[in-house]
This record gives C-alpha cells, structure tokens and sequence, in this order.
C-alpha cells in the first residue's frame, strides 16, 4: 500500500463486478467504505458493467424494480426476479472466457453466488465485491456507511465520515472534483487527493485491447498476476486539491 503512513479513506457506491480502478482505490486505501444508503442512480454502476466478446464490449446488467417516489437508496434496491439474469450472465463469461488462461478459478468463485436467490442488489453486489477481492488478494478494512450512524449532505457527511474514521488523507474519485468542497476537508486537516486513474493495457482474448471493462475481464486473463498489473501505473497518478 503506497503512502501507508498517512492514514487513507476512500467512500465509493457499491457497483456491480467493478472495474479496475475501483480495486485501485481500494488498493490504495486503509479503509474502504461503501456508501450503500445514498440515492440510486439509474444510469450507473450499481447493477451493470461490461466484459468483452468477440463482437466487442457487452453488458451485463442486474435487473432491478426502481419505480415509486421518492427513489430508493442503494441498499434499497430490489432485484426484478421475474428475469433469469444471473443464469445469463453466467453463460456469457462462460462463453466468452472459455479459452481464457485463468477463467476457472474466477467462475469457480462466481458461480456458487451468482447462483442464489438474491432479492436485493446490495447483497449480490457485497458477495460478488468480496470474492473479487479474494481473486485479487486484497484485504481491506471494509465498511458499510449505512453501518456508520453518520448524517449530512455531500461534502459535509464525506467530511463527517473520513474524520469519523481517523483519515489524514480522503482519495477522491475524480468526477467529486467538480462539487467537492475541499475548505472543509482542510478544516478537519485531511488532505483530499483525486483518483486519476491510468488503464494498464493487458493481453485479453478477441482482438484489440478494449479498455475500462468489468475486473473479471483482467481476472480471467490473468489470474494470480492480476493485482500487478491492476497497480502498474500507480506512481504519480494521484493530484493534490
């Protein structure tokens, strides 16, 4: 872990198989919350990424049942049951990770909890979050901030959080930068730094490197040297606030 003495903090919404540098962040912190009771975003990470075929990039997307007013939080969200979506996503890394190096291990991991019957995103997303880092062996100190007891309002709760936990340092992901109020990390005397975050190329199967795809994308490929690689570019890729 890079820069150990000072104690890191980062806060990231629970995603659905995340990328690379979502476990970059994680790598880098020395504690890792998962900001499970904000509002969900229809149009993000919570319940979707991509892995690659040989026609290109494809989604997997878990279904959910969003309606009604006001919109849930995270932890909130239920799974559409009514679609056999695990039993797809399992086909299609089967399918398309069928030749891939080190894909046993990684459906070996995933298919026992993709196999289950889940009802909320939250749990299948903490599972699928904690196998991954199992593959990749990082081990953190993980926290929900639903757990935490800790109220207020974009940067004032992000402030509230970090401090709760004994951060000198808050990694920011870096689309924060333009609403983060980084005077009220300073009063607190934590230093903010923003994520920026350099994609390793790889060798992956099907043709041309596509970047920014799911994690198990680089497991499949890679197997036991995927935290290196995952961590190549880690020097010098960090900006000060």
């Amino acid at each position: 872990m890079t820069e150990s003495r000072r104690r890191t903090v980062v806060v990231l919404q629970p995603s659905y198989l995340p990328w690379l540098g979502y476990f970059d962040q994680l790598f880098q912190s020395d504690v890792f919350v998962l900001y499970d009771d904000v509002q969900f975003d229809r149009h993000g990470w919570r319940n979707r990424n991509r892995i690659k075929t040989p026609q290109g990039a494809q989604w997997l997307t878990v279904p959910v049942l969003t309606g009604g007013w006001p919109p849930p939080r995270i932890r909130e969200v239920r799974i559409d049951a009514r679609v056999p979506w695990a039993r797809k996503h399992l086909q299609a890394l089967r399918l398309n990770y069928a030749k891939a190096p080190a894909a046993e291990p990684v459906l070996s991991a995933l298919e026992p909890l993709l196999g289950r019957a889940w009802t909320h995103l939250i749990d299948v997303n903490l599972a699928v979050f904690d196998a991954l880092c199992r593959l990749l062996r990082v081990k953190r100190d993980v926290r929900l901030s639903s757990e935490l007891g800790i109220d207020g309002q974009r940067t004032e709760r992000l402030v509230a959080i970090c401090a709760s936990l004994g951060a000198e340092r808050y990694l920011s992901g870096d689309a924060a930068e333009d609403y983060l109020d980084v005077s009220q990390f300073a009063a607190r005397g934590i230093d903010v730094e923003y994520h920026r975050y350099r994609h390793p190329v790889y060798q992956q199967q099907h043709g041309a490197f596509v970047p920014y795809l799911s994690v198990v994308d680089l497991l499949m490929n890679h197997g036991e040297d995927s935290l290196n690689i995952l961590t190549s570019e880690t020097a010098g890729r960090r900006v000060t606030a």
